[in-house]
Formats: C-alpha cells, structure tokens, sequence
C-alpha cells in the first residue's frame, strides 16, 4: 500500500505490511490466490475442506513428509481452436501449493485417505488410537 500526502513523498506503508495477519490471507507470494482450507478436528481425526473448483482428481498431489502435509496442484488449459483465423485464443495456469504441520505422535499416517467432489478436495487424516480421548473411567473406592 502507498500513501500520498501533501508534506511526503509516496511512500510505502511498511508497518501495515510488517503487522499484516499472514495466516488469513489468501495470496501466495507470487500473488495468487490460494484456494480456502477449512480444517476441524473431531475425537477420532482432522477434516480438511479445500475449495478448488474446476479441477480433477488426478490434479493434485498430496504427500506427508515428518509431519508435514502438502497438497499442491498443476493445470494448465488451452482453449485452442483448430481454426487459425480465431479472435481470441486464451490459456490458463492454475498452480498452488498448501501445506500444514500435523501434530506429532498423533496422526495415523498410513490412514490417511483423500476425495474429490463438486469442487472440494475432502482429506480425512485419521487420529493414532493412543492420541483419542479416553472415556471416563469409574474407579470404584474399597
């Protein structure tokens, strides 16, 4: 952000830069949109909702590597006609690149299963048995 004034130069606004919220921001560093991540943790696994319409299943690569799950994706289109006298001839390339630390001890890695419908990737990442709550145990006094 630039800000002009009467008495300065135009000068870049670097506190608002410096104490910007990162982890809300949906802009990678070459200034592309990432896709939105929901994640939600239940007793038994975490959930991960990534909204990525018009892709394929067979777009994305999802890999974890100590702790680290990373889901990214290539595409690229080109709406090209056979004719060569076209008015418009556009190609599109989509690219991103997520990735999440998994808390250590718990995750079930070998588990791990992904699904692609309507435009959002479903990553279900199971919990290791000895990480789920435990019920409550009535100890009986003798």
């Amino acid at each position: 952000m630039l800000l002009k004034s009467k008495d300065f130069p135009v000068l870049p606004n670097v506190f608002n830069d410096f104490f910007r919220d990162w982890s809300t921001s949906n802009f990678s560093d070459t200034n592309t949109t990432l896709p939105a991540v929901n994640i939600k943790e239940n007793e038994n696994e975490f959930l991960v909702d990534v909204a990525v319409p018009g892709m394929e299943k067979e777009d994305f690569k999802i890999d974890l590597d100590n702790e680290i799950l990373t889901i990214s994706s290539e595409k690229t289109i080109n709406n090209d006609t056979s004719d060569e006298n076209y008015t418009r001839k556009e190609y599109s390339y989509l690219s991103f690149k997520r990735s999440f630390t998994l808390p250590k001890g718990v995750v079930n890695s070998d588990e791990i299963s992904a699904t692609y419908k309507n435009g959002e990737l479903k990553i279900t990442i199971p919990k290791l048995e000895e990480a789920k709550p435990k019920p409550i145990k009535l100890i009986e006094v003798l």
